[in-house]
């Protein structure tokens, strides 16, 4: 009987501790979910950790999770806490995979229940890390991951603290299939268009006859400039160039977001690749337009992952977490996310403030006329980061951008 009783006793704990381990992983799946808009991250457990986090040091993350011990983020005794978003293909894609297609700096004021984002455009025109030469902006990540693995957040992180005048130790990279993958396993996001919406140039660009890729013919060709010298008149050797076409134009057989994307007026759910293809067009508006589709959808991600339907369906919960584990790295450790999770824990309804920097006054941005060598750019306005400076400093005091939804 006693025997019996132990075995029950035993069962029982074992079942506790089961369900007490269930619920931990949700705590660190809800934290990890809250990067959406402190990030995009996902933590399940310390070899997931290791995989995904370049700082994943799991000793050194159990250390601070021993109770009593109290650590702040950096910046936060400051009372401001900046998080370094990029979206980017991935290193796998050959089509530009490391090339930063969006950047963001999210940043949280817990003490001021205030947050803000701030979007940098991919093409603004700087100095590369320890080097004399220049690039845009969304080349500095994969100069950095070209040195070593790890190398190009930091080199992010260090420009854009150079850019924005606050310091930005923290940074979140997630790649478009971990994109798609999140909002999927939602159930798709949320959005409403006054107008119709409709990008039919940027994914149906024709490229050089390859026989894999490009296979259907345009009947356009791309020219070749060929040189060769002549005598001229006056008996001068001189160069003389001749454009000739030479290569013959085909459209992929599978363009990116179907070739022609569409999405019709009104409110409507949209699915991970509808998802990423509102994120990604440009063409048909613009780099600052797009960015700030970016950051409405987002804060769709964000309300849909807090949602109680979604932190009491495992489904989604599962699937958020293979999504990001897959997708994402990150320079943050398991106890920073644990102390971020509880600083948006206790934050009430906060406030948040978005801009897009662009090539306007009030963007704080020009662009200067296209050269050879550096093609379409963007400078900053007084050719200094002065006023970009104050903008990330005073970013609550300032007025608001006027149009910050996008036209279309």
């Amino acid at each position: 009987m006693e025997k019996e009783r132990n075995l029950r006793s035993d069962a029982k704990g074992g079942f506790k501790h089961l369900i007490q381990k269930r619920w931990v992983k949700i705590a660190l799946i809800v934290l990890a979910v809250f990067l959406v808009i402190g990030g995009i991250f996902s933590w399940r457990a310390g070899s997931l950790l290791n995989k995904i986090s370049s700082n994943g040091n799991i000793l050194g993350t159990l250390g601070h999770m021993v109770p009593g011990l109290s650590e702040q983020l950096k910046g936060e005794k400051e009372g401001r806490v900046n998080v370094l978003l990029l979206g980017m293909r991935g290193a796998d894609d050959p089509a530009g995979g490391n090339l930063a297609d969006s950047i963001m700096v999210v940043s949280v004021f817990p003490k001021e229940n205030k947050a803000s984002m701030i979007s940098v455009p991919r093409d603004l025109y700087v100095q590369d890390i320890q080097q004399d030469s220049k690039s845009k902006l969304n080349a500095i990540y994969a100069q950095g991951e070209a040195k070593a693995k790890g190398q190009g957040l930091k080199d992010m992180e260090a420009k854009l603290s150079e850019i924005s005048g606050v310091e930005i130790k923290y940074g979140i990279v997630i790649n478009h299939q971990g994109f798609k993958d999140l909002v999927n396993a939602l159930g798709g996001v949320e959005i409403t268009l006054e107008q119709p919406f409709a990008e039919s140039v940027q994914f149906n660009q024709e490229g050089v006859c390859d026989g894999v890729i490009f296979t259907v013919p345009t009947g356009k060709w791309q020219n070749k400039i060929f040189k060769h010298h002549e005598t001229n008149a006056a008996g001068v050797s001189v160069e003389v160039k001749v454009k000739k076409p030479v290569y013959p134009l085909c459209l992929n057989k599978n363009p990116e977001c179907g070739g022609d994307f569409k999405l019709p007026a009104g409110t409507q759910t949209i699915n991970g690749d509808q998802a990423l293809c509102f994120a990604r067009s440009r063409d048909q508006s613009n780099d600052f337009e797009r960015a700030k589709r970016q950051q409405i959808i987002i804060q769709q991600i964000k309300a849909k992952a807090l949602s109680i339907g979604t932190l009491t369906d495992f489904n989604k919960i599962n699937g958020m977490v293979n999504a990001l584990g897959n997708n994402v790295t990150t320079d943050l450790q398991g106890w920073e996310i644990q102390r971020l999770y509880d600083m948006e824990r206790n934050l009430k309804e906060p406030q948040i403030f978005q801009r897009v920097l662009e090539n306007s006054e009030e963007g704080l941005l020009y662009a200067p006329e296209p050269t050879k060598e550096s093609g379409y750019i963007l400078l900053p306005i007084g050719d200094n980061y002065d006023k970009i400076r104050n903008l990330f400093k005073n970013i609550f005091t300032l007025p608001a951008q006027s149009d910050i939804k996008p036209k279309n």
